[in-house]
């Protein structure tokens, strides 16, 4: 994306869904299920203004202003990581998260049940929050609240996720995957870069205290949240049944009898099992992703704790940092996504990946000094922030692309069951290492998650992807890379 030197964040924000959605409008493409242009239009507007919301609403309950908050209540690293890995355990529920959703007659609806209620149940953080500054209830309980807010929060999601994701598997056109998902998450992005430095600063700031800001923070959060679930109204409904068995476009489903759609359902369900045992490919996927997911997360949710514990950082300051994180993510998606349109997402999850492997190493020796505070972790967060963008998009976009059409959420759910519980793991493991003497603390994982992040990578060689570059095409590109780069320097 271009530099914003010469306009301000805000003036930018409603221009990048719009120019996406026109662009791709303009695009001669038909879906599959046959929905037309000015549905897809309508979609794609009502999902960017969705991810915008939602990103508000994950701003205050997740990240580095959840991370404060915990702080401020003297937990362990042993609870911090729990509130890390119980996002991702819970993913184990998605494949019945997915069944459910394909028993279903509308995408929307289960959605609203799943997402809306996990949104709503952050309310009782507040009660939580009240009470304890009433002296009702002391710290460790409400830490304990905590924990089971987002236990049950992230149960409810993870039984939506896999049906959100097939429904915009539907819905956005194969070839554009890559553009507009890196337009969609440039738009969260930028929501990142305005608002968590000025949340980080309420909660810092607020006169009662940071427990009573996080508390007005996470308030105005579940209103975003509430207001996300409403945009995905405007989005074209699907039909699970009818839609894997290819039979009627969204706008026919409503004309189709019970008995046909009993009867599609029955001869749906019948052999998904057996077709993703026998699919080596997803398999394959399934193998990187899962060693992915346990090496990235074993240091992952442990570099704002440096930061609050180790270093002392202030709240505000922390966040600026995820501040420029985000700018560098929204200014690199866009590029990513247009990228892996071009290329396919392999080669570019192989070369980020590498980056992203070592990038724990760079924390080693950072201290709480002028340099270190004001260069060098600004820098580490702009190499975080863009290679994130580039993996966190890949990934998405790869697990489309190796996912048969039928039965999709199906799929969707078993590779974020078997991602998370390794993600889970990977965070357990980390708090372990990082309260041992033996490894050296917090210090010493980060040097043992570089070593696993490039380990993970090698099972992503044997992935194959529709479009995109094989093993021979990869080693050739980079060679050729290699010889530009030679006469550059020459």
């Amino acid at each position: 994306m271009e530099s914003m030197s010469s306009e301000t964040a805000a003036s930018l924000a409603p221009k990048i869904p719009q120019i996406a959605i026109s662009e791709l409008a303009a695009t001669p493409i038909r879906t599959p299920t046959g929905i037309k242009k000015e549905a897809i239009r309508t979609s794609l507007k009502a999902s960017t203004m969705d991810s915008v919301f939602a990103a508000v609403f994950s701003i205050t309950t997740t990240g580095i202003l959840l991370s404060n908050f915990l702080v401020e209540l003297g937990a362990s690293p042993v609870i911090f990581g729990m509130i890390c890995s119980i996002p991702m355990v819970v993913n184990l529920i998605q494949p019945v998260g997915a069944y459910l959703s394909e028993l279903t007659t509308s995408r929307f609806r289960y959605s609203l049940l799943t997402h809306g209620i996990a949104r709503l149940l952050w309310i009782f953080l507040i009660v939580g929050i009240i009470a304890s500054t009433l002296g009702w209830i002391n710290s460790h309980q409400l830490v304990v609240m905590t924990l089971a807010i987002v236990l049950l929060t992230n149960l409810l999601g993870g039984l939506g996720s896999a049906s959100w994701l097939s429904w915009m598997a539907t819905i956005v056109p194969r070839r554009l995957r890559g553009r507009y998902f890196g337009l969609r998450t440039s738009a969260a992005s930028l929501t990142n870069l305005i608002c968590v430095p000025l949340a980080g600063l309420v909660v810092s700031k607020w006169p009662e205290g940071t427990l009573q800001g996080y508390g007005v923070i996470v308030f105005l959060g579940i209103c975003a949240g509430v207001i996300s679930i409403g945009c995905q109204h405007f989005q074209v409904d699907m039909n699970p049944v009818m839609q894997n068995a290819s039979l009627v476009t969204p706008m026919d489903s409503e004309n189709v009898t019970e008995s046909q759609l009993e009867s599609v359902e029955n001869s749906s369900n019948e052999n998904v099992v057996q077709n993703v045992i026998n699919n080596n490919n997803f398999l394959m996927f399934l193998f990187y992703f899962s060693s992915w997911m346990l090496a990235f997360n074993l240091s992952a949710p442990y570099f704002n704790l440096y930061m609050l514990s180790n270093l002392k950082l202030d709240v505000s300051l922390v966040t600026l940092y995820g501040s420029i994180q985000a700018a560098a993510n929204l200014l690199m998606l866009i590029v990513w996504g247009k990228l892996s349109d071009k290329i396919g997402n392999r080669i570019i999850l192989i070369s980020v990946g590498i980056l992203v492997a070592i990038a724990p190493l760079l924390w080693l020796g950072v201290d709480a000094n002028f340099f270190d505070i004001w260069v060098w972790l600004p820098l580490i967060h702009i190499l975080l922030g863009g290679t994130s963008a580039a993996v966190d998009l890949c990934n998405n976009n790869m697990q489309l692309s190796v996912a048969p059409v039928k039965q999709q959420s199906v799929y969707f759910a078993i590779a974020a069951a078997i991602g998370g519980a390794s993600g889970a793991l990977g965070t357990t493991i980390g708090g372990f290492i990082a309260e041992s003497s033996l490894f050296g603390g917090i210090p010493g994982l980060f040097a043992v998650s570089a070593l696993f992040r490039l380990v993970a990578l090698v099972p992503l060689i044997f992935v194959q992807e529709q479009r995109g570059l094989s093993l021979a095409q990869i080693i050739q590109t980079l060679w050729i890379f290699r010889k530009k780069a030679m006469r550059v320097s020459s």
